[in-house]
């Protein structure tokens, strides 16, 4: 018995992206962490301005679903 060959046959996957070349533009991580440290103080006051509205969310969420404590 000969065996048919596949109709769809499984897809390769692609190919690894080659590393850049020095002329090319560079990745956003590289222009965000350049911005970083060109802007460093600004950078870290939106940092912290981030943190402190998070931890003030995160308070205001478990306030707000505390548990109810009968006589209390």
């Amino acid at each position: 018995m000969t065996e048919e060959p596949q109709a769809n046959p499984q897809p390769q996957p692609p190919a690894s992206p080659q590393p850049e070349a020095p002329g090319e533009n560079p990745s956003f991580v590289k222009l965000a962490m350049r911005n970083m440290v060109r802007k460093g103080r600004q950078s870290l006051f939106h940092f912290g301005l981030t943190a402190v509205g998070f931890l003030g969310f995160i308070t205001l969420i478990a306030w707000l679903g505390r548990p109810q404590v009968p006589g209390g």
